[in-house]
């Protein structure tokens, strides 16, 4: 039987990799979709190698347009998983930041999950069978930790929200994952100061990738991993929000990042 296959954008570090890793081990051939080739390659034979995985490179940057419609055309072919990893953020202020630059941010951040999830539930609706994991963040659920970054995480978790009403019965299921801290890249590459940042608030890749998966099965649409993330987040539903923005203000450092 043929092995189904799982493509993930953004998987040459941090979660991307745990999640190709892990569907790899599950016994999925890759799609994996990044910039740096050279890295993608090197997972590419890591993963062949340890798991007996097939996978296809496919070098894009998902803030180009025509990127995008390579990739998209790639999903129109059937997945059987989607994982919309993608994505970053950027140290500095808003009104000081390129307008470039936070453009290509809601590109990669909106547009790219919004493309690719259009592109690949059809034949996942066809086949009545399907995934497609939006990677968010715990800060698009809580206000005050840096401006177009959060927004767009709140966009991917309101438009999984309204995906997954519209799925239901279809056999094809649409999930939010929303991490908070979780040792990676991610701040580093961003130019975001973690400095001070207590290290309970961290996360491991291994167990965001578990809890996702887990969830995921369970049909849950919006999955927050880390029992201190599901108390801040339910915690910031029933308190005012000034209070919310105020402790992010204090804890996450709201200043310095779009």
């Amino acid at each position: 039987m043929a092995r189904p296959v799982a493509l993930i954008t953004g998987p040459t570090s941090g979660l991307g990799a745990g999640f190709a890793r892990r569907y790899a081990i599950d016994g999925y051939d890759l799609v994996l979709v990044a910039r740096d080739v050279a890295r993608l390659e090197l997972l590419a034979a890591e993963l062949h190698d340890e798991a007996g995985a097939t996978v296809e490179v496919l070098p894009a940057d998902l803030a180009d347009a025509a990127d995008r419609a390579e990739v998209a055309d790639r999903l129109s072919a059937g997945v059987r998983v989607l994982v919309n990893n993608a994505g970053f953020g950027t140290s500095g202020e808003f009104w000081t930041e390129s307008l470039d630059v936070l453009q290509s941010q809601l590109d990669v951040n909106v547009t790219a999950v919004m493309a690719l999830t259009h592109a690949a539930l059809p034949p996942m609706l066809d086949a009545g069978e399907g995934t497609v994991i939006n990677v968010a963040s715990v800060a698009g659920l809580l206000p005050g930790r840096g401006s177009t970054y959060s927004a767009s995480k709140a966009w991917v978790i309101s438009f999984t929200e309204g995906l997954s009403n519209g799925l239901g019965g279809t056999g094809v299921g649409v999930h939010a994952l929303c991490p908070g801290f979780i040792r990676t890249e991610f701040h580093e590459r961003a130019g975001i100061d973690m400095a001070g940042t207590p290290s309970f608030l961290y996360l491991e890749v291994e167990d965001v990738v578990r809890d996702c998966v887990a969830d995921a099965a369970k049909g849950n649409v919006v999955i927050i991993p880390g029992t201190q993330f599901k108390a801040l987040t339910t915690a910031g539903h029933v308190v005012p929000r000034s209070w919310v923005r105020r402790i992010n203000k204090s804890v996450a450092k709201g200043r310095g990042r779009t």
